[in-house]
Parts: C-alpha cells; sequence; structure tokens
C-alpha cells in the first residue's frame, strides 16, 4: 500500500512540475505564429480580422438575423480551433491533414446551411415543420466538430461528459427508476441541439457571441499593452513593507489580476513566478506558498469588476445587468481575499516570517506607469454609467491601444496589433467551443426533463430541506468543476440543481429577493472553487511545480486555505444581504458577522490568533464560523458571543504569555 500511494504522490509531483514547465498563454501564442507556415499565418490573420470587423458590424451598426451571426459566430470559432491545433502539427504527420480538412469542411457545410436558410428558419416552426435528411447531416456535422473541438481546446473531461449525456438521450428508455426517458428519435434529437432554444443556439453561446468576446478582446490588448505588468508589480510593491510581505503579494496581485483574467491557472503562472520564490525566501514552507498563490488565483474568477466568463453568461441566463452580478460578488469576494490575505499574516506572525529584501527589486517603479490602468478605470465607471458591456469593452481596447503607444516598451506595432489580435481571437473561440457544446446537454436535460426529476429526488430524500438541496448541489458543482471549466461546470450546474434549488428558495426567501441570483451565485461560487479542491485541482498542482513542493500537500493546504469559500456560500443563501438583496442595515449586519467568520476560520487554519493555538481553541474558532451558516438568530448571537469572547481571551493570553517570557 505504501509503494502505491508513493508512486501516486510521484505522478502527482510529475504533473504539477509539467504544468510549472508550460509556456504560459503569451509566449505559446507567440510561439504558436512564429512557427506555422506562412499560409496558415496568412489564413487565421485574415479570420481574425474578419472576425473582428463581424463583431464591430453587429454592435456598432446592425445586428443580422439571429439564425446568421450565431452559426457565424460559432462556426469562425470551429475554423480557428482546427487552424490552431491541427492534429498534423501535434503528431508531425502530414496525412493528418485529411482528418482536419474534414473537420474544416464538416464546419463549412454548417456554415453553408444556416447562410441559405437563415430567413426560412425565423418562420420556422419547431417540432411540426419536417426536419429533413439535409438537415440531419448538417446536425450530425455539427455536432461531430463540436465535440473535437472540445477535446482539442477545452479537456478530455468535458468530451465525456457531453457522450454520457447523449447516450442518456438515446438508452435512457433502459435506466430504471425515476430517471427513467421514453427516449428520442434520431432526427428530433438532431433537430432538438441544433435549431432548438435550449441546444447548441441557445443563451450560453449568445452571451459568448454578444458579450464574452469583447471582454476577451479587451483583456488580450490591456494585458500586451502593459497593464497587466503593473498590476502584478502594484501588488509587490502594497506588500513590500508589511509582515509575510510576499504572500501578501500573491493575494493582492492575483487579486489585482483576477479583474482581467478569468483562468486560475493563467494567473498562477504569470504572478506566481515572482512571489512564490519570495514567499519561499521569507520562510514559508513550499507547500504554504503554492496554496497561497492557488488560493489567491483562483479567486480571480470571483473578484470584480471583470470576473470569469461564468457570471456573464450568469447575467445574461437570468436577466440582469451584469453590473448587478458583479455588485452581488463584492462582499464575497472581500471576505475570500480578505481570508487569504489575514491567513498569511496569522501564519507570519506564527512562524516569525518579517518581511524580505528584494520584493520591491522585483518590480518596477508602479506610479510612472500607473497611466496604464486607466482603460480598467474607465471601464467601471462606463458599466456603473449604464454603457453597454460590449460598447464599453470596445471603448477601453481602443484606449489600451492609444494608451500604449506612449511608451516604446509597449508602443503597439502592426505586428503586435496582428499577434494581439489573434491571441484575442483564440481565446474567444476557446470559450464559444464549450458554451456551444454545453448547449447539447442543456438540450438533452430540458428534453429529458432530468433537472425536474433530480429535484424530485431531492424533494423526497431531504423532505423540502433547503441545506440539504444545497448540500448535494454544492458537492455536484465541485465534482464538476474538478474535471470541468468553470463556465461548464457551472451550466451543466445549472441545469441540473437551480429548478430544486429555486423551489425551495421560493417557499422559504421573504419578497423582494432576486432567488435566481442567490441561486446562481451559489452554483457559481461552487464552480469555481473546485478549481483547488482535490483530487483534480490543477491551480494548486502549477502552483506546486513552481515552488518545487508535494502537488497532493499543496492541493489539500490550498483546501484549507479556502474554507471560507465553503462557508460563504451557504451564509448568503441564509443571508442575501450578503449579495445586497436587502435594506443597508441587514448588509451591514450580515458583512460583519461574515467578517467575523472569516477571522475564525483563519484563526482555525493557522492555529493562530494573538498566541499559538491549542487544539480544542481551533476546534472552537471553527465551530464559531460553522454557526453563521445556520440561519437562526440564536445561532448568531451565540456566534458573535463566543466570536468575541475568544478573541478577546487570545488576545489577553497571548500578550499574559509574551510578558511571561523571558528576556533575551
Amino acid at each position: 500500500m505504501a509503494e502505491k500511494k508513493t508512486s501516486g504522490a510521484g505522478s502527482l509531483d510529475e504533473l504539477a512540475q509539467k504544468l510549472a514547465n508550460e509556456e504560459d498563454e503569451d509566449s505559446k501564442i507567440a510561439r504558436m505564429i512564429r512557427s506555422m507556415p506562412k499560409w496558415r499565418f496568412f489564413l487565421l490573420a485574415a479570420i481574425s480580422v474578419f472576425w473582428l470587423l463581424f463583431q464591430l458590424r453587429i454592435k456598432l451598426i446592425k445586428p443580422f438575423q439571429p439564425w446568421f451571426q450565431l452559426p457565424l459566430h460559432m462556426c469562425l470559432a470551429l475554423t480557428v480551433v482546427f487552424l490552431m491545433n491541427p492534429l498534423a502539427d501535434k503528431y508531425k504527420k502530414k496525412w493528418l491533414w485529411i482528418i482536419d480538412g474534414a473537420l474544416l469542411v464538416m464546419t463549412g457545410v454548417v456554415l453553408h446551411y444556416f447562410i441559405t436558410h437563415a430567413d426560412y428558419l425565423n418562420n420556422r416552426l419547431y417540432s411540426v415543420s419536417p426536419f429533413t435528411p439535409y438537415e440531419v447531416v448538417v446536425a450530425v456535422c455539427l455536432m461531430v466538430a463540436i465535440l473535437e473541438a472540445v477535446r482539442r481546446v477545452v479537456s478530455l473531461a468535458l468530451f465525456g461528459v457531453i457522450v454520457f449525456f447523449m447516450a442518456y438521450a438515446w438508452f435512457g428508455q433502459y435506466v430504471p427508476g425515476i430517471m427513467h426517458f421514453q427516449g428520442i428519435s434520431f432526427d428530433r434529437f438532431c433537430e432538438t441541439l441544433m435549431l432548438g432554444t435550449n441546444g447548441i443556439f441557445g443563451s450560453p453561446l449568445g452571451t459568448s457571441l454578444n458579450t464574452l468576446f469583447y471582454f476577451l478582446l479587451f483583456g488580450s490588448f490591456f494585458a500586451n499593452c502593459g497593464g497587466g505588468a503593473v498590476l502584478i508589480d502594484a501588488g509587490l510593491k502594497l506588500s513590500n513593507k508589511t509582515v509575510g510581505g510576499p504572500a501578501k503579494a500573491a493575494v493582492i496581485s492575483s487579486g489585482l489580476m483576477g479583474m482581467i483574467s478569468g483562468s486560475a491557472v493563467a494567473n498562477v503562472s504569470s504572478t506566481g513566478v515572482f512571489t512564490i520564490p519570495l514567499m519561499k525566501k521569507a520562510g514559508y514552507a513550499p507547500e504554504e506558498a503554492g496554496a497561497v498563490e492557488s488560493v489567491a488565483s483562483t479567486g480571480g474568477q470571483i473578484m470584480p469588476p471583470i470576473m470569469g466568463a461564468g457570471a456573464f453568461i450568469m447575467a445574461e441566463m437570468i436577466g440582469v445587468p451584469y453590473i448587478q452580478i458583479a455588485a452581488a460578488a463584492l462582499i464575497p469576494a472581500i471576505a475570500y481575499f480578505g481570508s487569504a490575505y489575514i491567513l498569511v499574516h496569522l501564519i507570519a506572525r506564527k512562524h516569525g516570517i518579517g518581511r524580505v529584501g528584494g520584493v520591491a527589486e522585483q518590480s518596477k517603479p508602479v506610479l510612472p506607469r500607473i497611466y496604464r490602468l486607466l482603460p480598467i478605470v474607465i471601464l467601471v465607471v462606463l458599466i456603473i454609467r449604464g454603457t453597454s458591456i460590449p460598447r464599453s469593452a470596445l471603448i477601453c481596447t481602443v484606449l489600451s491601444i492609444a494608451i500604449s503607444m506612449i511608451a516604446k516598451e509597449t508602443r503597439m506595432s502592426v505586428k503586435k496589433f496582428v499577434y494581439t489580435l489573434m491571441d484575442g481571437i483564440r481565446q474567444a473561440a476557446n470559450i464559444a467551443i464549450p458554451t456551444a457544446a454545453c448547449g447539447i446537454m442543456i438540450g438533452i436535460v430540458v428534453r429529458s426533463g432530468i433537472a425536474v426529476k433530480i429535484a424530485k429526488m431531492i424533494d423526497k430524500t431531504g423532505n423540502n430541506s433547503l441545506f440539504l438541496a444545497l448540500v448535494i448541489a454544492a458537492i455536484g458543482c465541485i465534482l464538476l468543476g474538478m474535471a470541468l471549466p468553470t463556465v461548464a461546470a457551472y451550466l451543466i450546474a445549472n441545469t441540473l440543481f437551480i429548478s430544486a434549488i429555486n423551489g425551495l428558495l421560493r417557499t422559504q426567501m421573504p419578497e423582494g429577493i432576486n432567488i435566481a441570483l442567490v441561486g446562481n451565485m451559489f452554483l457559481f461560487y461552487f464552480g469555481v472553487i473546485a478549481q483547488i479542491t482535490p483530487p483534480v485541482c490543477l491551480a494548486s498542482y502549477t502552483a506546486a511545480g513552481i515552488a518545487g513542493a508535494n502537488a497532493w500537500k499543496t492541493g489539500w493546504k490550498a483546501f484549507t486555505f479556502a474554507t471560507v469559500a465553503f462557508i460563504a456560500p451557504f451564509m448568503f443563501v441564509y443571508r442575501p444581504a450578503l449579495i445586497l438583496e436587502g435594506a443597508t442595515s441587514d448588509i451591514a449586519v450580515s458583512a460583519a458577522m461574515l467578517f467575523l467568520a472569516t477571522l475564525c476560520i483563519a484563526a482555525a487554519v493557522s492555529s493562530y490568533m494573538f498566541k499559538d493555538l491549542a487544539k480544542f481553541e481551533r476546534v472552537a474558532f471553527l465551530v464559531v464560523a460553522l454557526l453563521f451558516i445556520l440561519p437562526f438568530t440564536v445561532t448568531d448571537i451565540v456566534g458573535i458571543v463566543a466570536g468575541l469572547v475568544l478573541l478577546v481571551y487570545c488576545f489577553v493570553s497571548g500578550r499574559a504569555g509574551k510578558k511571561a517570557e523571558p528576556a533575551v
């Protein structure tokens, strides 16, 4: 048994080192573009320019018909994926271009159908008009192309999940019990996924077309025009003279980078190479350094004003302005990063870790470059003033390009512009693919009624218990998030669990509360933190590789460091004031309780609060934190009193202990 365990740990450490050694995305795209044949470079450049002009046209001039612009967006994404990730390049065998060529032809067949049938589809009656053999061929081409694109640029896990759902659509008639489904004919299956409003061309892909494209473009230009480097350096500077400075730099830098990047692994790669070595130099253990960086980097997806792609999709699905989503996420995000900041401070105090020389020297002066952050500021102002999100992103993209011209080192040449555009287009394609792929699962779930069946199962087993429904949904989100990107995990969790959660919230929430916002935010939060939940936690493994730490230990330490992230969602379900659903007084009281819970969690995890804590003291702090989850006034009062008593007790006993220490 011991040998197997060692072998498993070794393989994880090898994975961690491999992830750490991988080039960051900027280097990858630059190398890819430099090494590809000229014909493919010019073709991709032309497609990128065409895609940009198409997106500008539908936002600045006039949109096309829905059955024209959504399929065009999808087919452009498929084309970019197959040209940028050809099998012939991966396996170094030119004959594989036959497969890539066949996939490109399939994409062309799909595009031709929708371009020539756009008017017809606008008037077609779903489930009434005949679905022809030609349309079956088009649907098969579309599904094959999407599945292969998912396998190449998203994950094999998502590919497997989609295939599982497709198999359920065909073989559900053989499943006994409540999950039995009478099945569906192949023609109707194809129509549901290709032409249904809940299929491939549903609201998630619509969000990719109408919103995500423009923000991904902005993020690419902002980062390549010097803004990203300023955010990292600002984090290093802000924590230079504090206890445990390098760890706090990781928290601040990753939080700031999270405003423009929704990828935990990308955040680890960009900020971790600076902060992890400094943390180790200061005195943090390698596992602690890796865990701090992965926790901070993962939180970027819940950090306003620009969160992960799932937040934009959430706004579209529940029909609220994105600024409301960002505002709702503010207090939980502050609690998340506040918890991480307090935690590293307490660890530094416990182990006597001071500041370390060289933190500031790792970065260039920030003030002379502060103007490069102007696009972020303008973006927030525009969104708050009511400017549409795509228009705000476009304005700030142009502003980023203009600002880049000020300094020679960031100046946007034609070559750099094309590279940056192609990088933004690549990111847009890599987001469009999973949003369309999730449409396959959504279509099957809606058609088969799985969500209703799950809601009935929860009702039967939990006797209408909201808490049990939340626990089941949280576990489901974590399991999905371990294997899938946040967008896919959130979309699947929404499809499976939201009806059960919203049904229970509707009966237990006071009037005036947006239950759709509460339920969706809960699912989104757990989909995000699954990225640091073992056994599959790529952000933690990447950080472990950089730190030279044990990957398994780093993953579990990151899990414990992020404990507040597992408590906050339950708190804001029972206290919607935490996501700004309630009166100002309720918001203030709920925020104070969340802050107290955060302090208690940090003390329990770090084993320090003004002094080293005994085991029973750590348990007491953890119990107090958990009391705030329960939706009862008596537990709130007990939690507040007990929490304050514990803090005062630790403060007094800590000072007494220091006075009793003999002078050196």
